[in-house]
C-alpha cells in the first residue's frame, strides 16, 4: 500500500493560505500594530510605540467622541434592524396574499432601490428630498403652510433622515428574502390552524415565523453587520468634504474615518478599528452560538 502523503493537503491549500494572509490577516495585524503607535501625518516615518494610549483615549476620554459614536451606532443598528424586520415581514405577507394582481411587477419595482448604486441614491435623496430650498419634502411641507425643516443641519433630524434613506435602500433585500421564505411554508399548516380556530396573529406567530426563521436568520445577521458598519449614508448626507450640513452625527465608522483621513491620527483610528473588529467578532460568535442552540 502506498504511504499517505501528510503534506499533500497543505501543499494544495498553500496558495489559498498565502492569499488569505496577504488580503485579510496582514492588514488586521498591521492595523493592530499601528494602534500601539503615535503614527500620524507628522510622524509617518519616525512614529514610536506608545502602548495602550490610543485605546485609553478612545474608550475613556469624553472629548475623544468615541463613546458617543458607539452609543449612536448601537441606537442606529437597533432601530434600523427592528424597523427593517417588522416592515419587511408585513410587506412580504402582503405580497403573498392570494389573488394579488401584478404581484411580480410590485416585486420588480421593490428591487430598484437596492439595485441602484448607493452613491447615486444618497446624492439624489440629499438634493432631491432633503434640500432645504428645492427638496420635495420641504416643497410639500411649505405647500400645507408649515415652515421649512432643516433635515440635515442638526443631529436628531439628520439621524432620522439617514435612517429613512437606509430603510429605503435596505428593505428590498429583506423583503425578497422573506418573500422567498414565505413561499416555502406548507399551506396545510395554516389550514389545520384555521380548523383549530387560530386567528391571523396566532398563525403568523406560531407557524409563519418559526418556519421562515432558519431561512431569513443569515440574511438578518448579514444586514445587521452591514447596518452596524454603515458609512456612506451618514458621510455623504452630512459630512462630505465641501458639503457639510452642520450636523455632528458620528458612528464608529465615520469616527474612525475622521481620525484617519481628516485629523490624520492613524494610531487612534487603528485603535478604534480594532475595537470595532472586536465588537463584530464577539457579536458574530454570540449570534452563531444562538443559532446553533436553536438547531439542536
Amino acid at each position: 500500500m502506498k504511504k499517505k502523503n501528510g503534506t499533500l493537503p497543505w501543499r494544495f491549500s498553500l496558495p489559498s493560505m498565502v492569499l488569505i494572509t496577504m488580503i485579510i490577516i496582514f492588514p488586521i495585524a498591521f492595523t493592530l500594530y499601528i494602534s500601539f503607535t503615535n503614527m500620524n501625518l507628522y510622524h509617518w516615518d519616525d512614529y514610536r510605540f506608545i502602548g495602550m494610549n490610543n485605546y485609553i483615549r478612545a474608550l475613556t476620554k469624553i472629548d475623544s467622541g468615541f463613546l458617543s459614536a458607539i452609543v449612536t451606532t448601537i441606537i442606529w443598528t437597533v432601530l434600523n434592524m427592528v424597523l427593517q424586520i417588522v416592515i419587511s415581514f408585513f410587506i412580504a405577507l402582503g405580497l403573498n396574499i392570494k389573488g394579488l394582481k401584478l404581484g411580480r411587477l410590485y416585486k420588480t419595482l421593490l428591487m430598484f432601490p437596492w439595485a441602484m448604486p448607493a452613491y447615486i441614491s444618497i446624492l439624489l435623496w440629499r438634493v432631491g428630498m432633503y434640500n432645504t430650498e428645492y427638496g420635495l419634502l420641504n416643497k410639500f411641507i411649505t405647500a400645507i403652510g408649515l415652515p421649512k425643516v432643516e433635515f440635515l443641519s442638526e443631529n436628531i433630524p439628520a439621524f432620522f433622515s439617514c435612517m429613512v434613506l437606509n430603510l429605503w435602500m435596505a428593505l428590498p433585500f429583506l423583503i425578497m428574502m422573506m418573500d422567498g421564505a414565505l413561499q416555502s411554508v406548507d399551506h396545510s399548516y395554516y389550514e389545520s390552524a384555521k380548523l383549530d380556530g387560530a386567528g391571523w396573529w396566532a398563525r403568523n406567530i406560531y407557524i409563519t415565523i418559526p418556519c421562515i426563521w432558519p431561512i431569513i436568520a443569515p440574511a438578518i445577521i448579514m444586514t445587521t453587520f452591514t447596518t452596524f458598519k454603515q458609512f456612506d449614508i451618514i458621510y455623504l448626507l452630512t459630512m462630505q468634504k465641501g458639503s457639510l450640513t452642520g450636523a455632528t452625527l458620528n458612528t464608529v465608522i465615520t469616527y474612525a474615518y475622521q481620525n484617519a483621513f481628516v485629523s490624520n491620527n492613524y494610531g487612534l483610528s487603528s485603535a478604534v478599528s480594532i475595537v470595532i473588529f472586536g465588537f463584530i467578532i464577539f457579536f458574530s460568535l454570540f449570534i452563531n452560538r444562538g443559532i446553533k442552540g436553536e438547531n439542536i
